[in-house]
């Protein structure tokens, strides 16, 4: 009971209680943690039975299957979720419930051995995971507290994803060696369908209004409001350099993960120890850096989140060097460390960008495909991965990886040089040019004070970020429109 109500105080801190985060990060946790339960309980069936040292093959094919659940989440679930934003809170638990369903199912297929129900059963799994995940990822300003930024409330929910699954896993793996795989899967179908019951419960700002009314204002005010179809490929400057810094982060990962675990299977790490005691350092390490990325991130503001993704990106670069030159297994540790760790801090900072930049309109399907792009990503990295631990030992791919990486970080550089150096020259054009040429109209109302604008006699609907529930609970966003 303390434990509980120490964990409850912390979740409702500094308002979060009131506008329902406290309420989102303890879904997220609950969630986090049966996805950990369907991964124990899994382990040592047909998915992750074979030789490590002798499943290349297995591995590029489990690499590539990956990448279907995004193939559904980008197109399908990510639009579905803009169109039906006035249904959230019960989208959240229907991915919850079904994932409960699927369990079930998961079960009686690892007891019969039935591969046929196993394998669409645990994509389907996955598919319903990121597709709560990007509606996660899209409710967070509307329960956002006014002394809490949008990085910070995102590393909340990180780091209490990440203690429920850390506290999950050991669990899970004593109750499947007592009582089986098939009990562990069973009993995470009640843990969902309890997670299900909570999202209902969420607050009702949660949910905004659908497509139709944001169409009708689209007709109301022109162009001063976005359209609800706009593109995706033109998601901004700032979405789109965070996105690229973090899809060559993400590529890094998925290449450490694979190289460094065929290097050690094939004794080509040195540091005289045996193969699970490496890959468990290695593991540990990896564990321990996105702890520190999700700690760290819950101190940076708003307003530095770019220049934080550039930081992570860079750190990752000049560590993955360090490592290609002096290669050994407390390189290979710190390298691993600082690839989670930049990995987690660059993904919460990118969450946060998007949040504060991107409309709700099409918030969900961006999320969509910021997912989808960064599995490709990784998979990109864990095919090289895969192919490099044939040629080389070590220090010749991590240098050519961090070379990857260092061209990204100058062409990102260089790009943000460029834009804001235009954005300094339209600054002072525009104005210079007001004080040679002062609009007409401003000079009417000086002199009739009587005189009225269409703006001021048609009234502007309240904004996305207004909520008549508690309005002065919630924080509205910088830039809702993108």
């Amino acid at each position: 009971l303390r434990v509980g109500r120490a964990t409850r105080r912390l979740t409702y801190a500094q308002g979060a209680g009131r506008t329902g985060l406290g309420r989102l990060i303890e879904l997220s946790a609950v969630g986090a943690a049966g996805d950990a339960l369907i991964t124990v309980a899994l382990a040592g069936t047909l998915f992750f039975g074979l030789p490590v040292d002798e499943a290349r093959g297995q591995v590029a094919l489990y690499l590539l299957i990956t990448m279907a659940p995004f193939a559904v989440v980008a197109p399908l679930v990510g639009p579905a979720l803009d169109r039906f934003r006035s249904a959230r809170r019960y989208v959240m638990a229907g991915t919850l419930m079904a994932r409960g369903l699927l369990c079930w199912s998961m079960a009686a297929a690892v007891v019969s051995e039935d591969a046929v129900t196993l394998f669409p059963a645990a994509l389907g799994v996955l598919v319903l995971s990121k597709a709560y995940n990007v509606s996660r990822a899209a409710i967070m300003p509307s329960v956002l507290p006014a002394d809490i930024s949008l990085v910070t409330a995102n590393a909340r929910v990180a780091l209490f994803t990440l203690v429920s699954a850390g506290i999950a896993i050991p669990i899970g793996a004593g109750l499947a060696a007592w009582l089986g795989g098939e009990w562990v899967l069973r009993g995470t179908l009640v843990l969902f369908m309890v997670a299900g019951v909570h999202a209902v419960r969420l607050p009702r700002h949660v949910d905004a209004p659908d497509v139709e009314g944001d169409e009708e204002e689209e007709e109301a005010y022109g162009e001063r409001r976005p359209a609800r179809w706009r593109t995706l490929l033109n998601v901004g400057p700032a979405v789109a350099e965070a996105m690229r810094a973090n899809a060559a982060i993400r590529l890094f990962s998925g290449f450490l993960l694979f190289f460094l675990l065929f290097v050690v299977q094939d004794g080509n790490l040195p540091g005289g120890q045996g193969k699970e005691t490496i890959i468990a350092m290695l593991a540990g390490a990896a564990g321990a850096g996105g702890l520190v990325g999700a700690a760290v991130a819950s101190w940076v503001r708003n307003h530095s989140t770019q220049v934080t993704v550039l930081i992570t990106l860079a750190v990752s670069t000049v560590m993955g060097l360090v490592a290609g030159f002096l290669f050994n297994l407390w390189t290979a540790v710190a390298v691993a460390l600082i690839a989670a760790f930049a990995q987690e801090l660059g993904k919460l900072s990118l969450d946060a960008i998007v949040q504060r930049e991107i409309g709700e309109e099409v918030r969900s399907s961006t999320f969509g495909v910021v997912e989808a792009l960064l599995q490709i990503a990784w998979v990109a990295g864990g095919l090289a991965g895969l192919i490099m631990s044939l040629y080389s030992r070590g220090p010749a791919a991590l240098t050519i990886i961090a070379a990857l990486m260092g061209g990204t970080l100058v062409w990102l550089l260089i790009g943000r040089r460029r834009r804001l150096r235009g954005t300094e020259v339209r600054v002072a054009a525009a104005r210079a040019g007001s004080r040679r040429h002062p609009a007409p109209e401003t000079a009417g109302h000086a002199a009739d004070p009587t005189a009225t604008t269409a703006t001021d006699v048609l009234p502007r609907p309240a904004g996305r970020g207004d909520r008549g529930d508690n309005p002065g609970h919630t924080k509205p966003l910088t830039n809702p429109h993108g």
